[in-house]
């Protein structure tokens, strides 16, 4: 499939936005890949094809280590995805970054390449015809995506002139203390425990992707987090508000762009 034939656009979304289908009216189809099954809906109220992945299920069920990412990214590339966006709530690591603002990522941290079950985070499993190196041209983040999302979401995202940077930290469980002291010192400013694994996958399917988060809490010992229960409930539910605005303006205005990274094959 050629970049002009890539004319859908998806966003994969986590575990607060489970009442999203039934408030948009989502229709649910079964895109059938190699990796089974993987349950999409699609969003009727946009000029081209828009779909939406529910990264632990409708009901939320799976923990971040049992996310089938494989089978989502094929589902992706069977739809023709030419942008998609990827949502996470994050922790904050540096006290420069607010919590409860929208932000869009620049690059991201990944210090092994590999999915929760330990395998290589590639769609690359046996040698074919399509296999290669996923060159960095631009890097993991499309900067045309991420301006596309930066003008649909001026009115609610924190922009920052330094790069904001993910690191991928895999779960189930949380991080210690001396984990979340080293991650600022190697260069991260938020972190979760999914987003990279689809990242790398989907520009693996030359799919060009954007990531767009929220801080729900500081993860470093000298910044504290709000106390006031009524007062985080409220910033939570606000910018929960505000990054559904953002993501129902990317379903129904955002367009493919061009995939700037390349996939190096031997021929």
């Amino acid at each position: 499939m050629t970049n002009n034939d890539k004319k859908s656009i998806a966003v994969i979304l986590g575990s607060a936005y489970q009442d999203l289908p039934g408030r948009m009216e989502l229709e649910e189809r079964s895109i059938s890949t190699e990796y089974g099954d993987q349950p999409v809906y699609q969003y009727d109220r946009s000029d081209r094809p828009a779909y939406l992945i529910f990264r632990h299920g409708l009901p939320h069920r799976l923990l971040p280590n049992q996310i089938p990412y494989r089978r989502q990214a094929a589902a992706l590339r069977e739809l023709g995805c030419g942008a998609l966006m990827v949502t996470s709530s994050v922790g904050v690591l540096v006290k420069e970054v607010p919590l409860f603002r929208p932000m869009v990522l620049d690059d991201l941290i990944m210090l092994e390449n590999r999915l929760p079950d330990g395998s290589a985070c590639t769609m690359f499993e046996e040698p074919s015809e399509e296999h290669g190196h996923l060159v960095f041209n631009e890097g993991p983040f499309s900067r045309a995506l991420s301006d596309q999302i930066k003008q649909l979401g001026q009115d609610e995202i924190t922009t920052r002139e330094e790069s904001l940077v993910f690191a991928y930290v895999g779960g189930p469980r949380g991080k210690t203390s001396a984990e979340n002291r080293m991650w600022p010192r190697l260069g991260a400013h938020v972190n979760s425990m999914t987003l990279a694994p689809e990242v790398i996958l989907a520009n693996e399917c030359e799919i060009p992707a954007a990531g767009l988060v929220v801080g729900h809490k500081y993860s470093i010992p000298d910044r504290d987090n709000p106390k006031n229960e009524e007062s985080v409930t409220a910033s939570l539910e606000h910018s929960r508000e505000a990054m559904e605005r953002i993501i129902e303006r990317f379903l129904s205005s955002a367009g493919p762009v061009r995939f700037q990274n390349q996939i190096y094959r031997f021929e």
